[in-house]
């Protein structure tokens, strides 16, 4: 489909009241908006519930809430929490009158049951039915139904609404909870702070490791709140984190239709923790009766997210076919119970699938996938493996289903996620949401438009350009560079929190940015083609896509350019600075990696780097150094501004500090901008607003027309 360069502030102005447009997006808008997420359709499809985060500013961090909408969009959203009880992960009971929800209880994090009618009635009592209001704990009738010592991480209800399975944080050698958090009550008390390891995976993303694993338990519900009532260890004998750390949900593990059985995917720790990607499919009997038993072990790829059919014999999941590359393709597989058969439904689709839902008569499967910039929701038909786009435009980014009812959450470049209902069948979704059109009132976005042009090897790359805020034809305008992290991801049609070409259209700055060879969405072969090569052809595509970008779009001002990056991006911007510095003012990298060759030994997820260089360092030294950006020091003359989190553990601050260390020996014109408390992201609301500000301060000085 051609995209207009007007279709995103378009929508935005379709979707929003008629303000007139008064200013540009900012760093301070952005962590503002509130996001919505967890849509959850009731069993009859009558309402969705769904969590909102909110920001409170003072307290630099986000609270959230839940909150419920009917379906026909004919009333509005009703609060059901108040933010300081920050309730997140809502699911419906079975008979759709109860929502479960984890919130804090005495600062331990419980499942709770929430009352909806008694919420509804509450509201009518008080007139309390509109989105400014809410009701507390005791008048909505929620209440924790869990009592256990520990934070319970994610949760599941069984269908017939009997069971309730958690993920605890636990030491394997005790016996009980208790036992667990005598040793950390004990560990928090104790004068000493040296750790012992005696294996790597020491850290994991910001965190060290303390000897816990996430592990399943089985409870009755009734019981569950109750003191003594009998947990069930299903992961037993399990050396692994279910569900996986750090970004693991329930998606990750399901209930058989009897409720007699529990799947979950688990990668065995080990020593190979590091370097594995094997995951692998397990079952186990909820009353806990056996072991596990692994059901995908002849696959030493990932396999993961179990789907159970609704008759029980068939499991499907998701699945890749090479060991130790992360971000191979997923593949849905179908897996007969009885015989240990598995086929792949769907080996004809070049795209990588997202979690998986079944459709109600059981015969198709729905999942997202990234594709050619876009980030839709897809259905694929068990039998024959076809696919059909159900959500085309945008990043869907939840959803869920009842019937033929589908409720989903989308954003796009120029509008943060709201909540649309539509029909698996087909036909225009319908927006039942509209959380941040005060928020969003008179500030104009910037529009956007793909374009095609020839990369290496001529091959056909895409990327796309924002316009500033207040564009005029004739003008020209100064440009922000953008090069996406991964290095396998793609900047698609979505609205990010991190790097959001908008919060630069509202400087007035131009965005482009380009999909290189590397890319997810365009087909695994062209995902693949950067492992090995992280120099080469996406240098390629990024000079070319910059120079197509130039020669297309006349508002775009070459002599006023900045090039930035975090992550793989940030590795780019150090390769840039002394392989491509000629186009560009000044550079700016975030959590770079700047020696390919330390970064093989101080990263976390060995798998990754060992992968793209094809080998250890030690065994294969020269593919560390063939694109090395710490090899290329002495030719940087570029001024660049450093950033990087001191909890990043998947790439250390020390990279970022070796390079301003080289910046400012080499007397380049250099800052460095560090936080101790952030990781490979930069999360906390006003630091959001110090990384901008910093940022935009770094691309005007070195684009004014004065000359910095």
């Amino acid at each position: 489909m051609k995209r207009s360069p007007f279709l995103g502030l378009a929508l935005l102005c379709m979707a929003a009241p008629a303000f007139a447009a008064e200013r540009g997006f900012t760093a301070n808008d952005l962590v503002m908006l509130a996001r919505v997420g967890e849509p959850q359709l009731a069993p009859d499809g009558k309402a969705v519930a769904y969590q909102m985060r909110e920001t409170d500013y003072a307290a630099n961090k986000g609270r959230n809430g839940l909150w419920l909408v009917a379906a026909s969009g004919k009333s509005a959203p009703l609060r059901l929490t108040e933010p300081a009880l920050n309730a997140t992960s809502p699911r419906w009971s079975a008979d759709g009158r109860s929502l479960f929800f984890l919130a804090p209880k005495d600062d331990v994090m419980q499942v709770w049951r929430l009352d909806v009618g008694a919420a509804l009635a509450a509201a009518q009592r008080t007139g309390k039915s509109v989105m400014q209001d809410g009701f507390d704990a005791a008048r909505s009738g929620a209440a924790p139904v869990t009592v256990f010592p520990l934070d319970v991480n994610n949760f599941k209800l069984s269908p017939d609404g009997k069971k309730l399975v958690v993920s605890l944080d636990v030491y394997t050698d005790c016996k009980d909870l208790a036992c667990t958090k005598q040793r950390l009550d004990e560990a928090a008390a104790s004068k000493m702070s040296g750790r012992l390891y005696d294996r790597i995976f020491v850290r994991h993303w910001d965190t060290w490791a303390d000897g816990r694993r996430s592990q399943l338990f089985a409870i009755d519900l009734d019981a569950a709140g109750k003191a003594g009532s009998k947990l069930t260890l299903l992961s037993r004998g399990i050396d692994g984190d279910v569900p996986s750390k750090p970004f693991g949900d329930d998606s990750e593990y399901a209930f058989s239709p009897d409720c007699k059985t529990v799947y979950f995917d688990v990668r065995i720790a080990g020593t190979s923790e590091p370097w594995s990607t094997n995951f692998d499919v397990y079952s186990a009997p909820v009353d806990g009766s056996a072991a596990p038993k692994n059901l995908t072990a002849a696959n030493k790829a990932w396999d993961a997210y179990p789907v159970p059919s609704h008759d029980g014999r068939t499991l499907y999941y998701l699945a890749m076919k090479r060991p130790g590359f992360e971000a191979d393709r997923f593949g849905i597989m179908a897996l007969d119970l009885a015989s240990g058969q598995t086929r792949e439904l769907d080996p004809q689709w070049d795209r990588s699938a997202g979690s998986l839902k079944l459709s109600a008569d059981g015969k198709t499967l729905f999942a997202t996938a990234d594709d050619d910039g876009e980030h839709p929701l897809f259905a694929i038909d068990v039998a024959n493996g076809k696919v059909r786009k159900v959500i085309g435009e945008g990043n869907v980014n939840a959803y869920d289903l009842v019937g033929d009812t589908l409720v989903f959450g989308r954003d796009t470049l120029t509008a943060p996620s709201d909540l649309y209902l539509a029909r698996t069948s087909g036909g225009k979704p319908r927006r039942l949401t509209d959380v941040n059109a005060t928020r969003l009132a008179g500030i104009a976005m910037g529009g956007y438009e793909f374009f095609d042009f020839k990369g290496w090897n001529d091959e056909r790359v895409q990327g796309y350009v924002v316009r500033p805020w207040n564009y005029q034809k004739g003008r020209k305008y100064p440009v922000a560079f953008i090069i996406h992290g991964g290095p396998q991801g793609a900047m698609s049609n979505d609205f990010h929190y991190r790097w959001n070409p908008q919060t630069y259209a509202g400087q007035g700055f131009a965005v482009v940015t380009i999909n290189f060879h590397g890319s997810t969405g365009y087909g695994q072969a062209f995902t693949d083609s950067i492992s090995g090569d992280w120099g080469g052809k996406p240098l390629e595509d990024l000079k070319k896509g910059y120079a197509a970008a130039l020669a297309k779009y006349d508002f775009l001002d070459a002599d006023r350019a900045c090039a930035l990056g975090a992550s793989y991006g940030g590795y780019m911007v150090y390769w840039i600075a002394g392989n491509w510095p000629q186009p560009w003012k000044c550079l700016i990298d975030h959590d770079g990696v700047f020696d390919s060759r330390m970064m093989a030994y101080s990263t976390e997820e060995l798998w990754f780097d060992e992968w793209e260089h094809q080998g250890t360092q030690y065994e294969k030294p020269e593919a560390y150094e063939r694109h090395n950006p710490i090899n290329h020091v002495a030719d940087w003359r570029v001024p660049m501004l450093v950033i990087h989190g001191e909890k990043d553990f998947r790439i250390p601050y020390e990279q970022g500090l070796a390079a301003f260390t080289a910046l400012q020996r080499r007397g380049i014109p250099s800052e460095f901008l560090v936080f101790p408390d952030e990781n490979h992201w930069v999360l906390k609301p006003q630091n959001s607003v110090k990384w901008h500000e910093t940022v935009n301060a770094w691309l005007k000085r070195w684009t004014d027309p004065s000359g910095g």
